[in-house]
């Protein structure tokens, strides 16, 4: 059947006489149901809810025996009690033109009464197929989806650090540019490929544990970031392979609620930088999800070994070598979208880093500085937003081996409030303790100072969002456990996305 006469094909033959009619718009969700299960009645009885005793059974099974131009819906009823709009008649009176041989009288009356009403949809349909024409002949592809996110970011960092860069101080206005398009080939895998350019890198905003979420690329030049392939491999099971891939995008699930981000440590890490350090580059993993009833906790679990670009590529360096920077990262987790809990490790070859400068540059001669990190993150969302803020709670702890330091700690406590006062708009505040060091040379360091960061999510539109925010850095953290100096921050993320 052509798909005009699909189209056409509508419920309620028992209406076509009817006095009743309502002149309404057309029910496209009413004539697709019922198209779908077009050409299988050729008996009024395999309807189930038309009965002998039905006033009008005879009728009916004329127009189905007879003229073969009736259908039912795809759980086998006709529904006859189902009220009908004149356009769906139309429809219907046409799909039964299409199988008449001899035209009565009482057909040409039919045809006269819905003329106008069958002309009309003649003329959408012939529209649609225009329309689907078009965009079949100028659609990017029939397998990927385009996706892109600008971000405008203006501030100014205030430092008290002696001799500190002149442009710490300074009002920037920088940018970030992410192109991200989706490929699946059977419904079930995909293809990921980003493509991002920016002018960041050497803000006051890109380094340390100052680093913006969205600090990234340098130089005003557009670059492949990100390359890999999931895919499903049993029940379950999800494996992923790409040569630019990240181990925190390789999780079973995310550990946080705290979903506004401002600095790196906080929201893009989770508040545990020591093994969801962002690590990048050649990797090989599975993810594995527990299957449950929709809304009920489920258990997830994850395996992923990432070589550091730079490395996974080079003849002299390679993957799974001493010279590599790996990181190996596991996760279990348990939970539902209102609730969750996870236990994370990671262990990190000689220059592998903590998601901030601290001891990636370790000299991998004959110090081999390795590490086991560890991290433990919760959160629970309310039943209903607003007043109460969703909390988000992480703490990490990693060990050295080959370092004047022994042990180093991490910890963060994340408030959420969405929808806050009714309104579109999310208020986020965090605050805990960056990286610091525990233990080193056998003494015991200051305990860490608090560093915390506020921010306000205004949704200015569904594409674009303003994002005002604030943080601090106190003197003990600001130089990674060292002796340093406070610093003070203020930014604005203007983001858009289409």
């Amino acid at each position: 059947m052509k798909l005009f006469q699909q189209l056409l094909v509508a419920p309620a033959a028992l209406g076509l006489l009817a006095t009743g009619v309502n002149a309404a718009e057309l029910n496209i969700n009413g004539v697709s149901d019922y198209a779908a299960f077009a050409d299988q009645v050729t008996s009024v009885t395999q309807f189930s809810d038309v009965y002998p005793t039905d006033w009008a059974y005879q009728a009916l099974a004329g127009l189905v025996e007879t003229y073969g131009c009736v259908a039912g819906y795809p759980n086998g009823t006709f529904s006859g009690n189902r009220a009908m709009t004149r356009y769906e008649a139309a429809a219907l009176l046409n799909a039964c033109l299409d199988r008449v041989t001899e035209v009565t009288d009482e057909l040409r009356r039919l045809m006269a009464e819905f003329g106008a009403e069958m002309a009309i949809l003649k003329g959408r349909v012939d529209g649609l197929e225009a329309k689907v024409g078009e965009l079949r002949a100028a659609q990017f592809s029939t397998t990927t989806k385009l996706k892109g996110k600008a971000t405008f970011v203006a501030g100014a960092m205030d430092s008290e650090e002696a001799g500190a860069k002149a442009d710490d101080d300074a009002f920037t206005f920088s940018y970030d540019y992410r192109l991200g398009l989706k490929t699946s080939f059977t419904g079930r895998d995909l293809l990921f490929a980003r493509l991002r350019a920016g002018n960041m890198k050497s803000s006051a905003f890109a380094s340390g544990f100052r680093k913006l979420d969205v600090a990234g690329e340098k130089d005003n030049i557009f670059k492949l970031d990100r390359l890999y392939y999931k895919f499903p491999v049993g029940s379950g099971l999800t494996a992923i392979a790409g040569p630019l891939a990240r181990n925190t995008e390789s999780l079973g699930m995310k550990p946080t609620a705290y979903t506004v981000k401002t600095l790196n440590m906080f929201g893009g890490q989770f508040g545990a930088g020591n093994v969801y350090n962002k690590e990048t580059g050649g990797l090989l993993g599975v993810i594995w999800k527990q299957r449950v009833a929709k809304g009920e906790p489920r258990l997830t679990a994850a395996l992923n070994y990432v070589a550091d670009a730079g490395e996974a590529e080079a003849s002299d360096d390679g993957m799974f070598t001493a010279k590599s920077k790996g990181n190996t990262t596991a996760q279990i987790g348990y939970g539902t979208k209102k609730w969750g809990a996870a236990l994370g490790y990671r262990y990190g070859q000689c220059g592998a880093g903590f998601g901030t400068s601290y001891l990636s540059s370790q000299s991998c001669g004959s110090d081999n500085v390795d590490s086991q990190n560890f991290a433990l993150n919760g959160f629970w969302k309310p039943e209903e937003t607003g007043f109460i803020p969703s909390v988000s709670l992480a703490y990490g702890w990693s060990d050295l081996e080959g370092s004047t330091v022994d042990e180093a700690r991490t910890w963060m406590v994340g408030l959420q409030w969405d929808k806050v006062a009714d309104s579109p708009h999310t208020l986020a505040v965090g605050f805990g303790a960056p990286l610091y060091v525990e233990s080193q040379d056998g003494t015991d360091p200051d305990a860490p100072e608090l560093a915390w960061e506020a921010s306000l999510k205004y949704k200015v539109s569904s594409n674009i969002t303003m994002i005002p925010a604030i943080f601090y850095l106190p003197e003990s953290s600001s130089k990674q456990g060292q002796s340093g100096y406070e610093q003070f921050g203020a930014v604005l993320q203007t983001v858009f996305k289409f």
